[in-house]
């Protein structure tokens, strides 16, 4: 499985394990009651000058608005997304000058990635799977959902239940269950000037 990963130093389970699966069980549901977790979650994001610059639109499979959405995925992404639970699509705002709260505006963006990281993990603990994605047509999406023009409509995040056995043709099945694998540290952690690898603890040993 992904989630057979090991990390030097050890983080928390709900970290390590997360992974963004393409295989959902086309029959769960998410309850309301979940989606005010995950939004919860999101909503405590931290925010530049607490600016709190995101929105979502949840859009439940089955469900017209969801239909709305699906007739704007990619190729690639339309054989998977339509069987996650739902859908979130996430947005922030980048300007409106009559606004005094958006001083911030140049982290809006910034500040949407870490309400949907927030949000990520909160699923984890929930046993739930998220999938974010940006194949779909954005222009479509804005106008279908009325956003006004202050807002960027920004990823869609599928949430559901990974399940294995779920449909899917022998390509996205490789694709979803290969190994994981990350960047070490030492290529993206720089000290004294950039290029210049921070001395890790076990270094020091």
């Amino acid at each position: 499985m992904p989630t057979d990963v090991e990390t030097r130093p050890q983080i928390h389970p709900f970290l390590r394990e997360r992974w963004s699966s393409r295989l959902f069980d086309p029959g769960h549901e998410i309850t309301e009651g979940d989606f005010d977790q995950l939004l919860e979650a999101a909503r405590w994001a931290p925010s530049a000058g607490n600016s709190q610059p995101w929105a979502f639109l949840v859009l439940r499979r089955g469900e017209p608005a969801h239909g709305r959405f699906v007739a704007t995925l990619s190729r690639g992404n339309s054989g998977w997304v339509p069987t996650a639970s739902a859908v979130l699509v996430s947005l922030y705002r980048a300007g409106d000058d009559e606004d005094p709260s958006l001083t911030y505006s140049d982290y809006a963006a910034y500040d949407l990635g870490q309400a949907v990281a927030m949000l990520t993990v909160q699923a984890q603990t929930m046993g739930l799977g998220v999938h974010q994605f940006a194949g779909f047509d954005h222009e479509a999406v804005t106008e279908a959902f009325g956003v006004p023009p202050a807002w960027r409509v920004t990823t869609g995040i599928a949430i559901g239940r990974f399940d294995p056995a779920a449909p899917a043709d022998d390509s996205l099945r490789e694709r979803d269950l290969r190994p994981r694998v990350r960047r070490p540290l030492d290529e993206f952690v720089f000290t004294e000037a950039f290029g210049h690898p921070r001395r890790r603890a076990e270094a020091l040993d």
